[in-house]
């Protein structure tokens, strides 16, 4: 088996990135910390379409070098928007009929495996702060919340790699139809 070079990869580029159909999946981003994980947020977007992130409150926006350092030039593909107050983003998109999701361990959750999207409706999905996880009052207006089922002891993810599960999980589900 021979490992494929970079120019074998069938990769788009920007405008074709823009014009391609998108997984009706919409990225919020409440209160991260972290620039190299808003930067691995916006790579793993990019990997799968994703249609849009909202970075809301303290989290930062491109450009920033950062950011730049591990979203590898996605911040230039995938569509994005600053948002001062989460709750605002969540009421938008419900007003659009956007099912929103928070990424939460929470009394009544579901669980991520257990989770299936209804054909034809676009999800937003809401990461939270690295040390408080997504706003309760964020939790409450939510239409669904998700856990992912996490078996050791900590109980807690990377919220880059908390994305690129729920990502990889939901995009499945929706193209296996």
């Amino acid at each position: 088996m021979r490992k494929l070079k970079n120019s074998e990869l069938d990769r788009l580029d920007i405008d074709a990135f823009k014009k391609a159909k998108k997984t009706p999946l919409i990225i919020v981003l409440d209160n991260i910390r972290s620039l190299n994980n808003i930067g691995s947020v916006f790579r793993t977007s990019d990997a799968f379409l994703i249609e849009k992130i909202y970075l809301c409150g303290i989290t930062a926006k491109p450009p920033h070098k950062d950011i730049h350092k591990t979203a590898l030039g996605s911040t230039e593909t995938v569509d994005w928007e600053y948002a001062e107050h989460t709750i605002d983003v969540v009421t938008s998109l419900q007003k659009k009929n956007v099912k929103v999701c928070a990424i939460e361990q929470a009394e009544h959750a579901t669980m991520l495996n257990a989770f299936t999207p209804e054909p034809n409706t676009t999800y937003a999905i809401i990461f939270g702060n690295e040390v408080k996880g997504v706003s309760q009052d964020v939790v409450t207006a939510s239409d669904h919340v998700i856990e992912i089922p996490q078996f050791g002891t900590k109980h807690s993810l990377n919220i880059s790699v908390s994305c690129g599960v729920v990502v990889w999980d939901l995009f499945s589900k929706m193209n296996d139809k």
